[in-house]
């Protein structure tokens, strides 16, 4: 369905959810039948000041905000089919935005039914329904500027004579459709659709109407969706709560057991690394009366994709796609950053990953530039520590004699983060960093023959050095508490 041919007719839709409709649900809802998904609301002022980023390890195009939180995310596989909907209540910041993401969605849609205050304090959301002059005013600016088709969602009005005027007026903006929850801005879940409003809409306007508002009443099962459509005189349907609890709704064969679909759901959440919390949040709007089970009991209390993993059995599953995700990253990092140093302000980098299979047992670059640090009696090696939110990955910057040193490629542990610091100020100081093959440089080597001499492991070396090193520093604090300044010669490790 290329959306120069999009068609808004005879179609089932995923409804845009706040927290819901992000890119998981949304490709699960495609496999499961929707012909059309669209996203949560996301606000115009938030979107336009993020920036567009080609994510070549996810494979997902992110629009990514100045805090580096993603706040929309989409792929390949739902370009064709996904409609992008924006609280808006200014013309000119909607088209903004919708040129932002023009390229990478089907459509864009304009919410003008949210009844929450989170948008109608702003002007948007339901708000606008009092304000038709706006209305006109951001749908004709974005029809006007955009390459794809423009929809909107509205609620009804108080009466029937109003909300056929507002309908006409819309349709007067060039949208394409016009989705039409059936109940007013006052009216939540508890109270019946009002199919016979959505009728007379469909009958007032020659564009495509999409029936929204029966989740509860009319649509439990795959045959109601039908059913639902007839009787609201609609050309298509929207699917909200209906989806969210299974989204199997959308499937011929469906609803399938929930267990299956989110297991299902939890596959896309790992796949395309989906925040922990709107993954739990989804999960426990499946599970329903269920979530006081050990297993609902168990999401509720994870804090990671891996412990949700883990409640469902996943983390075979969670643990390749990482590695997998990890060794992409390395080869796009790799390629992308050459072998040499490069300045980045004061700090010196490399492209350079710490290796473990590439140096001996109980040898590391760490151990090597600590003991070259002491032989040119210097301070130990500073580390500093930053982790990369999106996908947790560690970067550290080591200080030695004034200078820092960094790799630029960052690593799945603190641990591996300092050893590739300590590589790159070896290598541009020209130090030996104990690789296997490498001379022996007298400088870690030396210790370990000479605990083999004395009838040691190396294990009982270190414990004993830490034991005088440990003895040493208590020396010194009681030197100090007696008026002796005097530092030790060797500092500790």
């Amino acid at each position: 369905m290329a959306a120069s041919r999009l068609s808004f007719r005879n179609i089932t839709a995923l409804a845009p959810m706040v927290r819901v409709g992000t890119l998981p649900m949304r490709l699960l809802a495609l496999d499961y039948g929707a012909d059309l998904v669209y996203c949560e609301e996301l606000i115009d002022i938030k979107m336009a000041q993020c920036h567009r980023v080609v994510n070549e390890v996810l494979e997902t195009v992110d629009f990514v905000a100045p805090d580096e939180r993603v706040m929309f995310r989409t792929c390949e596989r739902e370009k064709d089919r996904v409609v992008f909907q924006m609280g808006t209540s200014d013309p000119d910041r909607a088209l903004t935005v919708a040129r932002l993401v023009e390229k990478d969605v089907a459509a864009i849609d304009v919410n003008m039914g949210c009844p929450k205050e989170y948008s109608t304090k702003g002007g948007m959301g339901a708000a606008l329904l009092s304000d038709p002059d706006k209305i006109e005013a951001i749908l004709k600016k974005l029809v006007t500027g955009l390459s794809i088709p423009v929809t909107c969602k509205i609620r009804i009005l108080p009466s029937l004579e109003e909300t056929l005027s507002l309908v006409q007026r819309i349709e007067k903006t060039g949208v394409t459709a016009i989705a039409v929850h059936g109940r007013m801005k006052e009216e939540r879940p508890r109270h019946p659709v009002h199919c016979d409003y959505i009728q007379a809409i469909a009958q007032t306007v020659s564009i495509p109407v999409i029936a929204n508002g029966g989740s509860l009443d009319l649509v439990k099962t795959n045959g109601d969706i039908e059913e639902f459509r007839k009787a609201a005189g609609a050309s298509s349907v929207m699917l909200a709560r209906a989806a969210m609890w299974n989204a199997s709704v959308f499937s011929k064969q469906g609803p399938l057991p929930v267990e299956r679909v989110m297991e299902e759901y939890l596959k896309y959440a790992i796949r395309y690394e989906n925040n922990a919390f709107n993954t739990k949040y989804c999960l426990c709007q499946m599970l329903r009366d269920k979530v006081e089970s050990p297993l609902g009991k168990q999401v509720q209390v994870a804090q990671t994709i891996a412990e949700i993993s883990e409640a469902y059995r996943l983390q075979e599953l969670y643990q390749q796609t990482q590695e997998r995700l990890q060794a992409r990253r390395d080869v796009l990092e790799s390629s992308s950053q050459p072998d040499r140093p490069v300045m980045d302000g004061d700090v010196t980098t490399m492209a350079v990953k710490f290796e473990r299979r590439e140096y001996p047992p109980q040898i590391t670059p760490k151990m090597f530039l600590l003991e070259w640090s002491r032989k040119e009696k210097l301070e130990q090696p500073l580390y500093e520590m930053v982790q990369r939110s999106q996908d947790r990955a560690f970067q550290s910057t080591v200080t030695v004699a004034g200078k820092q040193y960094r790799s630029s490629l960052w690593s799945k542990s603190k641990k591996f983060a300092e050893q590739a610091a300590a590589i790159v100020c070896l290598r541009v100081l020209g130090i030996p960093e104990g690789r296997i093959g490498e001379e022996d440089s007298g400088l870690v080597c030396k210790r370990k023959r000479e605990a083999k001499m004395n009838g040691i492991t190396e294990e009982e070396g270190i414990k004993k050095r830490h034991v005088a090193e440990q003895e040493m520093d208590n020396s010194e604090m009681a030197a100090v508490a007696n008026g002796d300044h005097h530092k030790p010669d060797t500092p500790p490790e």
